[in-house]
C-alpha cells in the first residue's frame, strides 16, 4: 500500500510559479515511478509529467515541457513539480500518482496504481 498526499496548490497569477509536493509513505519511495496527472472542470484527467525510481529519466507533456520540472527526493520520501510561467489553462486539480509495478507506460494514467487526493490550482489572467 501506498498513501499520498498533495500540497503547495493554490491561485496565482499568470506568468507566476507554484511548486507542488507528494509526500509518500507505505511501500520503499524509491522502488517505485511517480506522476503528475491534472484535471481541469470538465476535461478527462491527463497526464503532467513523470519520472523513475531514481529521477535519471524524466517525461514532459509537450504543453508544460519547457515550463514545468519533476523532480524527487527520496530521502524525503516526496515529489515535486515545479512550475513557472504558469497560464490560465493550467487551471486544474493536480494529482500524484504511485506506479508500483516498475513495468507501467509512464505516461499512462492506467499504469497508476496509487493517487493522492489532489491539490487545486488556480492561474488568473
Amino acid at each position: 500500500q501506498v498513501q499520498l498526499v498533495e500540497s503547495g496548490g493554490g491561485l496565482v497569477q499568470a506568468g507566476g510559479s507554484l511548486r507542488l509536493s507528494c509526500a509518500a509513505s507505505g511501500r520503499t519511495f524509491s522502488s517505485y515511478a511517480m506522476g503528475w496527472f491534472r484535471q481541469a472542470p470538465g476535461k478527462a484527467r491527463e497526464f503532467v509529467a513523470a519520472l523513475n525510481w531514481s529521477g535519471g529519466t524524466t517525461y514532459y507533456a509537450d504543453s508544460v515541457k519547457g515550463r514545468f520540472t519533476i523532480s524527487r527526493d527520496n530521502a524525503k520520501n516526496t515529489v515535486y513539480l515545479q512550475m513557472n510561467s504558469l497560464k490560465p489553462e493550467d487551471t486544474a486539480v493536480y494529482f500524484c500518482a504511485a506506479e508500483t509495478e516498475g513495468w507501467g507506460t509512464l505516461t499512462a494514467l492506467r499504469s497508476y496504481d496509487y493517487w493522492g487526493q489532489g491539490t487545486q490550482v488556480t492561474v488568473s489572467s
